[in-house]
């Protein structure tokens, strides 16, 4: 079973909520003096009553409804969604006042530095794996009985490999949890930082990514695929899912069981799939949609809204 806690980044805190306001730069005199410890910063459905969370849109009214974080960075059109007791700091821009919160939390989350602890693979510790030449290891990283590890490949701390993984040369993993019986094709990177900024007039903002990305048992990753970490949550693919090569998954996609995706197919951020997917290569997925079970998409199609169960779609 895959493990979900924050491991890759280091956590400051925790902050009182004053100090939350103050690099907010929010004059509230009230809020600016609490007292109040926040111990994380959280998605809507994950945040427990030590968090603090985000919430920009009504796409996410029903996770807003049921959230347990103590506080929320919100806007005044969203707040009656929110439970009584989840106390509101409103702003104008809530992904820019999410970003300088993340960097507050997670201050090396915003760029990928270099994994300076990197050493050829220690032969006691993994004497069931076998390596290929000129193989890089993290510390804390963990493979299991008969993986296999390419040439040239760069596995980064704290990174999990279950059993009877195949993993090819040239390839880069960090911030990763693959589980049993993965394949993962020549060249590909996973676990890199997403796309994710927020475009202000004077400058563009990087967005930390604090999330990981989980691979499901008996995936096929094809080669020189690129499969982002998440943001706030993880990035995932279900069990039994074959990516062709070339494919791009971005941060916080979800992917469910037994889907089939061909070439240069391209997905947007936080959009998922359910299960018994099939695309056709070059097929461009928008952000932020549900595709459902049973979905037949063709080839070169843009997706552009939400597709129910059983559709077969094209153009």
């Amino acid at each position: 079973k895959l493990m979900t806690e924050n491991r890759f980044f280091e956590k400051k805190g925790p902050f009182t909520l004053g100090d939350i306001i103050n690099k907010l730069n929010i004059e509230d005199k009230e809020i600016t003096k609490s007292s109040t410890l926040i111990e994380d910063i959280q998605n809507l459905n994950t945040a427990n009553n030590n968090d603090i969370t985000f919430f920009n849109s009504q796409n996410y009214k029903n996770e807003a409804q049921k959230t347990k974080a103590k506080v929320c960075i919100t806007t005044q059109k969203l707040k009656e969604y929110l439970p009584k007791n989840c106390e509101k700091i409103f702003v104008q821009n809530v992904l820019y006042a999410l970003a300088l919160v993340s960097k507050l939390f997670y201050p090396k989350a915003d760029i990928d530095y270099l994994d300076v602890c990197l050493e050829k693979p220690n032969l006691i510790k993994y004497q069931e794996v076998q390596f290929g030449k000129n193989v890089l290891i993290g510390n804390n990283v963990e493979i299991g009985k008969n993986s296999v590890i390419g040439n040239n490949s760069i596995i980064e701390s704290n990174v999990r490999i279950a059993n009877n993984c195949i993993i090819g040369s040239d390839v880069m993993l960090k911030c990763c949890e693959i589980n049993e019986s993965v394949r993962i094709q020549d060249g590909s990177k996973l676990g890199i930082k997403g796309f994710g900024f927020i475009p202000l007039k004077s400058k563009n903002i990087n967005m930390p990514h604090i999330g990981s990305v989980l691979i499901m048992s008996n995936v096929e990753i094809g080669s020189c695929c690129t499969i982002d970490r998440g943001s706030m949550g993880n990035t995932i693919i279900g069990e039994n899912t074959y990516i062709d090569n070339q494919v791009h998954i971005a941060h916080n996609v979800v992917i469910g069981k037994n889907c089939i995706i061909a070439g240069q197919v391209g997905f947007a951020g936080s959009s998922k799939l359910g299960d018994n997917v099939q695309i056709g290569g070059q097929a461009g997925i928008s952000g932020h949609l549900s595709i459902g079970n049973n979905v037949s998409i063709g080839g070169g199609s843009g997706v552009v809204k939400n597709i129910p169960n059983n559709s077969k779609v094209m153009g």
